[in-house]
C-alpha cells in the first residue's frame, strides 16, 4: 500500500543468559556450614538472526485477514475518485477538441470547472492516502505488539542474541545468510498462537488514491 508501506522500527533483542544459585540448609551443628563454591554462569549467547518484520506481520493469517478488511473498507472511496478523475479527463477532451470553436465565456468557465475539480479530486485523494496509512499504522502496531512476544519467545528458545529487523532501510544489514531469516519461522509460530484467522484468504493489494489527469494543453 502507498504508502503502503509502514514504518516498524528494528528489533534488537538481547537475551541474557542467567545462572541461579542453589542454597542449601545447613545441617543442625554447632560447626559452621562449609562455604559452597560460586556457580559460573553460562556463556552468553552469540547467534544473530534476521526477519522482516514487514512481510512477516503482512504473512500471517490475522495480517491477510486485516489486509483483506482494509480493503473492503476504502474500496468504495476509491471507486468515488475514480469517477471523479473519468468526469475530469472528459472535460479536458471536451476543452481540447472544441476550445477553438467556444465563445470566451464558455471557455473561460469549462477551465475553472476543471481547476476545480482538479483541486477537488486533489484534497479527495489525499484524505483517502491519509486515512489508508493511519488504518495501515494501526493494524501493524497492534499485529506487531502480538509477534513481538513472538519473537521474543523464539530468540530465547534458540539462544539469540540479536535479531534484526531488514525491512527498516535504516537497519545496516550488508549481507545476511538465508539460513539467518527466522520470518518464515515466527510467521508460522504466530499462526499457531493466533488460530482466529485461519480461514483467511491472501488479500488483495490495499487502495491507493488514484492520480489526477493531467492538465490537457488547449490550442490558441
Amino acid at each position: 500500500m502507498k504508502k503502503n508501506a509502514v514504518i516498524v522500527p528494528a528489533l534488537v533483542l538481547g537475551v541474557a543468559a542467567l545462572a541461579c544459585a542453589q542454597s542449601q540448609t545447613a545441617p543442625a551443628t554447632s560447626a559452621a556450614p562449609a562455604a559452597r563454591p560460586a556457580v559460573a554462569p553460562g556463556p552468553a549467547p552469540t547467534k544473530l538472526a534476521i526477519i522482516n518484520i514487514q512481510r512477516a506481520i503482512l504473512s500471517t493469517k490475522d495480517g491477510q485477514k486485516a489486509a483483506t478488511e482494509l480493503q473492503a473498507k476504502f474500496t468504495p472511496r476509491r471507486s468515488t475518485l475514480e469517477k471523479k478523475q473519468s468526469d475530469i479527463q472528459t472535460m479536458q477532451d471536451q476543452l481540447r477538441k472544441g476550445g477553438a470553436t467556444m465563445s470566451d465565456d464558455a471557455k473561460s468557465r469549462l477551465e475553472r470547472d476543471i481547476d476545480s475539480n482538479q483541486k477537488a479530486f486533489q484534497r479527495d485523494a489525499q484524505d483517502l492516502n491519509d486515512d489508508v496509512d493511519q488504518e495501515n499504522q494501526k493494524i501493524m502496531n497492534d499485529l506487531g505488539a502480538k509477534m513481538m512476544a513472538v519473537i521474543e519467545n523464539y530468540a530465547t528458545q534458540n539462544g539469540l542474541a540479536v535479531v534484526l529487523d531488514v525491512s527498516n532501510p535504516q537497519t545496516p544489514v550488508l549481507w545476511a545468510a538465508a539460513a539467518t531469516d527466522i520470518t518464515p519461522d515466527i510467521v508460522r509460530l504466530y499462526d499457531q498462537a493466533h488460530p482466529e484467522a485461519a480461514g483467511s484468504k491472501p488479500p488483495a493489494p490495499a487502495p491507493a488514491a488514484p492520480k489526477p489527469p493531467a492538465a490537457a494543453p488547449v490550442k490558441k
